[in-house]
């Protein structure tokens, strides 16, 4: 499919585009191995889904941040090259389903018209720079986060520290102590806060490390109590830069941020972070807070507004709207079941934002949208309008708000189904628990499969798709746990694993849970504490009845939405493949950064292109590495073994050895004759192990090898 590429789209968004319709027309033409194609398309947002054929493309949305124009022009490419439908995430994303690969550069080309990108929005990068969706009209917020949140995220993009790593890496900033951007399961978050000395107010960031969901979820420890605000971005970079060189990159389930400050320690992360400063491309980097491109419209008669049902109003004025810190505006909350909008609904409510509110709509966490500066008259108007969308629904971000991914409809992983439980669990709270539309401290929350897309692990009560055996038979089931979450007071939890039930009985098993809240817990006592007084045994006891799989009925063996009996269906995914490989290619990969290398001399981006020579540095020894089946896990691991393995080689000895000649990077400024000279050296390393390679090959009768790498490429 041609691409038509407008000239509002940037020369390096442009370049993006096309490179990706060439590597799809070689990897469509068999130039390229699948395994490698792969681990570059997620990297441009194109991500398999479990229909053959056909593509998922993730749209990054920096904090969530989406213009009514972008909102249109996703509708639009929506209908024009996906399902007339977009999905919002817990990542404050867009995602479209349905899409054919090779029609995905076009669908790109348009959405940079209105400079939405997918670069980096998958794979082995800097994710989504997730944010609390209030940031800016918080009244309890110390300062807005916004610009600091814009400025971080754009630092990162097409960065060459974080192109390859060896998993994805996410960062979150939360507007106030009360944690709504859950920054305690990210690899960094950051929390707002004031000091004052010598009558001057600083501002800076409490930083959050290691934190993470999935299997084996962990809280993120504290690195720093305050950090100033010119500080986040060396930090962040130093700190992505230690991950890159120390991360495991073999073993996938070991490979996230979490693991490596448990293997070394909260002190060594930091103190290797701290080794790192000086090469870092800024040693500060000042945010200007007033930056804004924030758009108010001039106060306009509203037409004229009838509203049928008064008591519907107020309960949605009461749960899906609040006063911002800016007098006489306030915030709608817009509740979006599984957070799909159509793109008719997508348009209508761009042009109700653009009328009547800021040019500034905000994706949620909990798969919702915000929007912001609405005058208090206005209000019946919003209701009446949005009730005509289907988007008046009351209790945004109560126990009815349910998040969930989308499961088995779409994902590969998925087990089971999500998206059919999740409204049978709301239709089933609307008629049994209708008080619970007012309560915001008891979440709930759904994945199809273990991997907390849906954070199953950050709700009060939680759910994961799984099997159960019976006999010959499979049931659909969902593990149940219990305790996550953001306490009241912004104290962040890690759900426990309870108990195993199957899917047809998780509506009861739901009912039983909030009954047992409503007879046995205190006064006042929040849910999380309600269930560790009683501790995880005593509900594993009140739900085990439910588990008992010799009562099941023939539909209990059937998954939500499906009418046939349960057979589990889970793919490979994008998450982890085995990777056939050979050492010419490898070898090419280290040109690559070399050429890359090139272009940021051109630039003067200096830091830039030391990183590169020191990538094609370390990629090289790894192809020689492999050529003598010598495990290569992390990059240091890669640096220490190439000087154990080949400085006995004269063509390979360096003063002071191999590791301490390729970790001069990190000594060193990066000013422009260093990155020269250390360019210099990355190419005469790679020349010398073209050459050596060769020699191995001639001894070996011409024939390349090949080997097996395990690598997480999502």
């Amino acid at each position: 499919m041609s691409v038509q590429i407008s000239s509002k789209v940037s020369p390096e968004a442009k370049k993006d585009i096309l490179e990706l319709k060439a590597r799809i027309a070689r990897f469509k033409n068999g130039e390229i191995e699948e395994d490698k194609f792969k681990l570059y398309r997620l990297t441009r947002g194109v991500y398999g889904q479990r229909q053959a054929g056909v593509q998922m493309i993730r749209i990054k949305l920096p904090y969530g941040k989406v213009t009514p124009q972008q909102l249109v022009k996703i509708a639009d490419v929506s209908d024009k090259f996906a399902t007339g439908n977009l999905h919002l995430t817990t990542r404050q994303d867009i995602q479209l389903h349905f899409v054919k690969m090779e029609e995905s550069p076009a669908l790109w080309a348009e959405l940079e018209e209105e400079s939405v990108t997918l670069r980096e929005a998958c794979g082995n990068t800097v994710r989504n720079v997730t944010a609390s969706p209030d940031a800016g009209v918080n009244p309890k917020e110390p300062f807005d986060i916004t610009p600091y949140v814009h400025s971080l995220a754009y630092y990162f993009l097409r960065n060459p520290i974080c192109q390859d790593m060896g998993r994805k890496f996410k960062i979150a900033f939360t507007s106030d102590d009360s944690d709504s951007a859950f920054t305690y399961f990210h690899d960094i978050g950051f929390i707002p806060k004031l000091k004052y000395e010598d009558n001057k107010v600083i501002k800076g960031f409490k930083v959050v490390v290691g934190g993470g969901l999935g299997a084996q979820a962990m809280t993120a420890q504290t690195a720093y109590e305050f950090l100033e605000d010119h500080q986040i971005i060396p930090f962040t970079e130093s700190l992505i830069r230690v991950f890159d060189r120390y991360g495991e990159r073999a073993n996938r389930n070991k490979a996230r941020m979490k693991f490596l400050l448990k293997k070394i320690g909260l002190e060594k992360l930091l103190e290797l972070a701290e080794a790192e400063r000086k090469a870092v491309k800024h040693q500060r980097v000042e945010i200007n807070s007033d930056q804004s491109d924030l758009l108010i419209p001039e106060e306009k008669n509203i037409p004229e507004t009838h509203i049928e049902d008064w008591e519907a109003f107020e309960a949605w004025k009461n749960t899906n709207v609040f006063q911002q810190k800016q007098s006489g505006y306030n915030g709608i909350w817009v509740r979006v079941p599984l957070g799909d909008i159509k793109s008719d609904i997508a348009r209508k409510l761009a042009a109700l934002v653009q009328g009547y509110a800021a040019n500034d709509i905000r994706v949620t966490v909990n798969q919702g949208l915000l929007i912001k500066y609405v005058r208090p008259e206005y209000l019946p108007y919003f209701y009446q309008q949005l009730n005509a969308l289907g988007l008046a629904k009351p209790g945004f971000n109560s126990t009815h708000d349910i998040t969930s991914c989308p499961g088995s409809d779409t994902c590969n992983l998925a087990v089971t189904n999500s998206t059919g439980l999740t409204t049978a669990l709301e239709d089933m709270l609307q008629a049994e628990f209708k008080d619970l539309i007012n309560e915001a401290n008891i979440k709930i929350k759904i994945s199809g499969c273990m991997n907390a897309c849906g954070q199953h692990m950050a709700a009060n009560i939680g759910f994961h798709g799984s099997s159960i055996k019976n006999k010959a038979l499979v049931i659909p089931a969902m593990q149940v746990v219990i305790g996550g979450g953001v306490s009241p007071d912004g104290n962040g939890f890690i759900a426990e694993k309870v108990i195993k039930i199957p899917s047809k009985r998780i509506p009861e098993a739901l009912a039983t849970l909030l009954r047992e809240y409503e007879k046995e817990a205190n006064e006042g006592e929040y849910f999380n504490d309600f269930y560790y007084r009683l501790g995880k045994m005593h509900f594993y006891h009140l739900l085990k009845p439910l588990a008992e799989i010799e009562t099941l009925d023939q539909a209990d063996y059937m998954d939500w939405g499906k009418t046939e009996n349960f057979v589990p269906e889970i793919g490979v995914g994008e998450c982890a493949s085995v990777m056939l490989d050979v050492i010419g290619t490898i070898i090419e990969e280290s040109q690559e950064r070399l050429d890359w290398t090139v272009e940021g001399l051109e630039q003067k981006a200096f830091a830039d292109a030391i990183y590169n020579s020191y990538s094609s540095f370390v990629i090289a020894a790894k192809a020689l590495l492999l050529s003598e089946d010598v495990k290569c896990n992390t990059q240091i691991g890669i640096l220490e073994s190439f000087e154990e393995h080949f400085s006995t080689q004269e063509v390979f000895q360096f003063e002071g050895g191999f590791k301490a000649h390729v970790l001069e990077m990190n000594q060193q400024e990066p000013s422009e004759a260093f990155a020269n000279s250390y360019f210099a050296q990355a190419a005469d390393f790679l020349q010398k192990v073209r050459d050596f390679r060769q020699a191995q090959l001639v001894a070996q009768g011409g024939q390349d090898k090949e080997v097996i790498s395990d690598f997480y490429k999502a």
